[in-house]
């Protein structure tokens, strides 16, 4: 007699039961009992940051994943192990005997480490095969990855090339009718407190807590039943998000979006304004995506159907909007995700830092990863320069002077979500713009304050707008002023989120510290005392900034370089910056223009994954300083010059087109 068929299928970033690969594959096995499993990871609540706003959503995400488990088996709920994976996952295969583990694979930083450990430790046990199926993405990252010869994917031509010999995503699979129940799950002596340690050396979320962490006080939770934790076990304060959590409603989101058949087909994601956000302008759906209760498959075909009907219902007729095209439509929003997750997927773990990343140029920026002499990561990181410390702390807590800037981090901060033109603007200001400090502070911030944060896009957008890789022209500088000037003079995004700003004219809400004392008083806000002065001068710093990271340029280190992993470079640079301060001055007014050097993506350089990234927008009142800039800014390159001129050139039209 056959052995019967027992799975224990291990949800991760998947909180869905539409359109699942490997809960169809699960349930293929036609197994007698299904375990819907998620461990809670320490990884995540002790040496991750994480944000309140992100573990609500997480916790709002697996209750509604659980609900839809118990629709369609009323025996059965999502079953939370307070446990690291790597010790619960082989335990609970021994405990229960299962014969088949099955997840969606997740071939990103930490997730990858710790999966190989797991089917290690499960597959010494013997007696139960592992079955990790593609389902995160629109195409397998590892296939990409082989296709493009084990290189990282710098562009998204790049990407397409490796992509184009794959198969095409087929249509997303139906929710499942119904659910094997789960067997027994008595725990028996499978954990005990020797072998199933918890906690760590740091708590890098410490400073959120509230109250005392209880959330592993219970293997199964306070009364065996495997309940998935609280707010108040995480000793965590309310979430202050507005964006509700689950399939369910991202399911409602998307449908909600895609009735507009107008505004699915000439999408385009440059021409969104990041001072709208009450609704915003694009769709809100990364956070839904990030976690998986919403398929990358389903959001793609809703908007081609969408896209279709809209083409068909309109003709031929000269008067109606032609639908956009990728890079800028919804579609190539997806596009620019699967891109960082091949790079990242063949970078490996030195993907979110610049030590180690081959891809990553090394710049000397402040306040920089630390390591201790065996090259080990120092977490927590040693406190660097008092002015700079300052100066990111300023930033992270939206206290700049700058409100543009401040508003966006207190929208952040608030909402756990920030517009992809919102995140350059605020990302160029701490790395290449004004305070020259590490992208690397900059994405942990981001780590902890977006609801949406993911480990690839994250990293590669931090490397891309502190031109570090994927981009290059780092003498394009957001204005603190004219920039939002752009899209809304009257300051709605910062008379919502710094208030006391909120009644100042139209003419003084972006740069209030140049406002008479009089307009000042009148608006009930004196700069200094009720409201920041700028931190720094914004034009300085910016020129500073570029003459620094046009001698990082003409080194043309790596992050893997022997110099870099040494620390030389650091020092090289220092003294290049004080032995060239008054040559690169004057190289400033007479040097010739060139090419930044880089593998930005040829062609436009438009949109990026999760929210996305587009290529820096200017207002006229920016170029004549950017043009000086640019002087300084130019590094002559022969190999590949004739094709980086041509991308610079389609960069400028993309610019003069705004």
């Amino acid at each position: 007699m056959a052995k019967a068929t027992r799975v224990l299928y291990w949800f991760r970033t998947d909180l869905r039961v539409h359109d699942s690969p490997a809960l169809h594959a699960a349930l293929a096995l036609n197994p007698e009992v299904l375990y819907p499993v998620w461990t809670w990871d320490p990884e995540y609540v002790f040496s991750h940051r994480v944000g309140v706003n992100r573990f609500n959503f997480l916790l709002e995400s697996m209750h509604d994943l659980s609900a839809a488990l118990t629709t369609r088996s009323p025996e059965s709920r999502l079953l939370v192990v307070r446990a690291p994976p790597q010790m619960a996952i082989p335990a609970l295969c021994r405990q229960w005997k299962i014969t088949h583990l099955v997840y969606e694979r997740d071939t990103a930083g930490y997730a990858a480490i710790r999966d190989s450990e797991v089917v290690k430790r499960v597959r010494a046990l013997g007696g139960t095969e592992v079955l990790a199926v593609h389902g995160h993405t629109l195409y397998d990252p590892q296939r990409v990855v082989a296709a493009n010869h084990g290189k990282p994917t710098m562009s998204l031509a790049s990407w397409r090339k490796a992509a184009q010999g794959l198969p095409e995503p087929e249509r997303p699979l139906p929710p499942p009718e119904k659910l094997p129940p789960p067997g027994d799950t008595d725990l028996g002596d499978a954990f005990t407190r020797k072998n199933q340690p918890i906690g760590c050396d740091t708590d890098l979320n410490e400073d959120t807590r509230e109250t005392e962490l209880h959330c592993y006080d219970h293997i199964a939770g306070p009364n065996n039943e495997f309940a998935i934790p609280s707010m108040d076990e995480l000793g965590l304060p309310p979430a202050t998000t507005s964006i509700y959590g689950g399939e369910t409603e991202a399911l409602r989101r998307l449908d909600a979006y895609c009735r507009d058949k107008v505004r699915v087909a000439t999408f385009a994601k440059p021409k969104t304004s990041p001072a709208e956000f009450d609704p915003p302008a694009t769709t809100l759906l990364s956070p839904y995506l990030k976690f998986g209760c919403l398929s990358s498959r389903e959001f793609l075909w809703r908007v081609r159907d969408a896209v279709d009907e809209y083409v068909k219902s309109n003709g031929d007729a000269k008067k109606s909007k032609p639908a956009s095209k990728p890079p800028e439509n919804l579609e190539g929003q997806l596009l620019f995700r699967e891109m960082y997750y091949a790079a990242e997927c063949a970078q490996g773990i030195n993907f979110g830092q610049v030590r180690g990343n081959s891809i990553c140029r090394f710049i000397d920026w402040k306040l920089p990863n630390q390591y201790a002499a065996d090259g080990s990561k120092l977490v927590p990181r040693p406190r660097g320069n008092a002015v700079d410390e300052e100066r990111f702390q300023s930033w992270k807590e939206g206290k700049t002077g700058f409100p543009w800037i401040d508003a966006i981090m207190r929208q952040l901060r608030l909402e756990g979500w920030i517009h992809h033109l919102a995140r350059h603007s605020v990302a160029c200001f701490l790395t290449r713009g004004q305070c020259y400090i590490s992208w690397e502070r900059g994405a942990e911030v981001f780590d902890e304050l977006l609801i949406d944060w993911d480990p690839c896009s994250n990293a590669g957008n931090w490397m891309w707008l502190s031109c570090s890789a994927f981009f290059s022209s780092y003498y394009r500088v957001y204005g603190v002023k004219s920039f939002p000037e752009k899209f809304d003079k009257t300051g709605k995004l910062v008379r919502k989120f710094c208030p006391e700003l909120a009644k100042f004219p139209d003419k003084y809400i972006y740069a209030p510290h140049t406002a008479p004392i009089d307009v000042q008083k009148k608006a009930g806000c004196i700069i200094g005392r009720d409201y920041p002065m700028p931190i720094l001068d914004d034009k300085l710093e910016k020129e500073r900034c570029i003459s620094r990271i046009k001698m990082a340029y003409k080194k043309g280190y790596h992050g893997d370089h022997e110099a870099v992993l040494s620390e030389r470079a650091t020092a090289e640079l220092e003294g290049a910056h004080d032995k060239g301060s008054e040559s690169a001055d004057r190289a400033a007014d007479s040097g010739d223009v060139g090419e930044g050097v880089g593998d930005g993506p040829a062609g436009s350089g438009i949109g990026r994954g999760g929210e996305g990234v587009q290529v820096d927008q200017r207002s006229r009142s920016d170029e004549q300083g950017t043009r000086k800039s640019k002087r300084a800014g130019g590094v002559q390159n022969s190999e590949g010059s004739s094709k980086r001129r041509k991308t610079d050139r389609k960069v400028d039209e993309f610019f003069s087109k705004k």
